[in-house]
């Protein structure tokens, strides 16, 4: 139990720093936000803010890299009988529902990737290891190895490119009264599925 309320404590104190840290780069931009600004507009002290944040840049792009973890994650609690594809869609898409919670600090976590676009440059949303596990599940949910059938890997690479195609043009759209994310994301999911270029 006490390490169970440690946990939130520590939880509360990095949510408090990111959200503080957003904010700070949505009005001025990252690089002009130092480190020691942010930590006290986080109220915390400088020393303390290091025992939270590895670096500036993961509490900007720190939501992305965790994206694959949790579609894998999403991955692994559909239910058994469901296809391949329909459970990679919907994954995908409870990841980009949670990614929505919070809608003022969206709005600013949005800013703040737009002014320092050369920022997100430097992360895949999903990565090469959450790639590989999510291959390896669709391969189990289609009951073809994935080094011997290219199906599972290039429907991992098809819905995941669909999905990251949604966020860059959510980023890109200046319109508040805009599709969301969340809906975007769908937009773009069922397209993939129904080709719909054709």
């Amino acid at each position: 139990m006490a390490e169970s309320l440690r946990d939130r404590q520590k939880a509360q104190i990095r949510g408090d720093i990111q959200r503080a840290a957003v904010r700070l780069f949505a009005e001025r931009g990252f690089d002009a936000v130092t480190t020691e600004e942010i930590a006290a507009a986080a109220g915390i002290g400088h020393s303390t803010y290091f025992r939270y944040v590895t670096s500036k840049e993961d509490l900007l792009l720190g939501i992305l890299r965790r994206a694959g973890a949790a579609i894998v994650d999403n991955l692994q609690a559909r239910p058994r009988g469901e296809s391949a594809e329909e459970a990679l869609c919907q994954a995908s898409l409870r990841w980009s529902r949670a990614f929505i919670a919070e809608e003022e600090a969206l709005g600013n976590w949005r800013a703040a990737i737009r002014a320092a676009p050369h920022v997100l440059d430097r992360v895949a949303v999903i990565g090469p290891f959450e790639r590989a596990q999510l291959t390896k599940l669709l391969g189990d949910r289609m009951g073809a190895c994935p080094d011997e059938d290219i199906r599972p890997g290039l429907l991992v690479h098809t819905v995941l490119a669909a999905a990251e195609f949604a966020l860059l043009r959510w980023l890109d759209n200046d319109d508040p009264r805009g599709p969301t994310l969340h809906q975007l994301t769908e937009q773009a999911l069922e397209g993939a599925r129904n080709q719909c270029w054709k």
